[in-house]
């Protein structure tokens, strides 16, 4: 029993002591108001702002980097296209080129074909005069040999003028 009366008085507390208690808990609850929790309360209301504040400038930095992405995306997407049309371009006046360095080439052939060919008839023009007069040059000087030979006797002169008039009135 001994024991019971023990274990009974350390779990019920007397009056006394739940006096004391009380007082010291609503002294400390006072200086803490005072001095400990308006510091406290402010610091936390000093943080929780710091954190609204961070949180904010790093939403809006997200928005700007979002921005600054599709930005990106837009200026490479028009300096992709002008790279097409420029290569676009390019091929076009390749192209062109050319279709124009083909067209001068063939005139320019056709120009050197004409000199030639031009130059070839003036130079056939000029060989067959030349042989002309060499053929008559020398028919000339065989004609002149034949007749000097035929020609000293008489009758074999009349004979041949009569045969060139004949001849010269059939052609």
């Amino acid at each position: 029993m001994k024991t019971l009366l023990i274990l009974n008085a350390l779990t019920t507390p007397s009056v006394g002591l739940i006096f004391w208690t009380s007082i010291v808990f609503i002294i400390l609850l006072i200086i803490l108001s005072k001095f400990a929790w308006k510091p406290i309360l402010s610091a936390i209301k000093s943080r929780e702002q710091k954190i609204e504040s961070a949180l904010q400038e790093a939403a809006k930095a997200r928005e700007e980097i979002q921005k600054l992405k599709s930005d990106n995306e837009k200026l490479l997407a028009e300096a992709r296209q002008e790279a097409e049309n420029i290569l676009k371009e390019a091929r076009e006046v390749k192209e062109k080129t050319i279709a124009q360095a083909k067209e001068d080439a063939q005139k320019e052939a056709q120009k050197i074909i004409r000199s030639a060919q031009e130059s070839i008839a003036a130079q056939k023009a000029a060989a067959i005069a030349e042989i002309k007069q060499q053929v008559a040059t020398l028919s000339i000087e065989i004609a002149s040999k034949i007749l000097k030979k035929e020609l000293s006797n008489p009758d074999a002169q009349k004979q041949l003028a009569k045969q060139m008039l004949e001849e010269t009135i059939l052609n």
